[in-house]
């Protein structure tokens, strides 16, 4: 089965005695994997606004994902944006490929060393990173929909705490 696609969960085992609890995702479970499941659910579900977002622009979360790290970082090396976005080396290079194609990245020599070269944003990446936002606006807010006034920051600086810990821990 693949990780990053959905499934419905279900219980590993189920029995009767007291405290046994079943592996799930549904509120109020007591597992010690309840957590990482209500966050990798939570990520499909965003994952999915995204590529809804992106689709009529005609690139993936796997491409947007580069853009992005490309914008924040300026030229970035392969190896830095496989680390940066959790791809491996041909992933990427599929990726970067792809994106040189399209016109919304090129591949730069590096100074001083020939061995690496930088992905760098062009004018059009940058053109269709703007467009990606303006799209995604709406689909952002209906997926916080259900959340009360202040919740989506609330939730927002939690999960970046969390994604981020104090020390940098894994």
């Amino acid at each position: 089965m693949n990780a990053d696609v959905p499934h419905r969960t279900t219980p590993s085992r189920v029995t009767d005695r007291p405290g046994d609890s079943r592996v799930t995702d549904r509120p109020g479970d007591a597992s010690p994997f309840a957590l990482g499941l209500l966050l990798r659910r939570a990520h499909w579900r965003a994952a999915a606004v995204m590529e809804e977002a992106l689709r009529p622009l005609g690139v993936e979360l796997r491409h947007f994902a580069v853009l992005i790290v490309l914008v924040d970082r300026g030229p970035t090396a392969q190896r830095d944006l496989a680390a940066a976005t959790g791809s491996d080396k041909a992933g990427i290079m599929r990726v970067v490929d792809d994106l040189e194609r399209r016109g919304l990245a090129v591949r730069r020599n590096v100074p001083g060393d020939r061995r690496v070269r930088a992905v760098e944003i062009t004018p059009e990446g940058v053109e269709l990173f703007d467009a990606a936002h303006v799209a995604a606006a709406p689909l952002a807010e209906r997926l916080v929909a259900d959340l009360a006034p202040g919740e989506p920051e609330q939730l927002t600086d939690l999960l970046t705490r969390f994604a981020h810990p104090a020390g940098g821990e894994v």
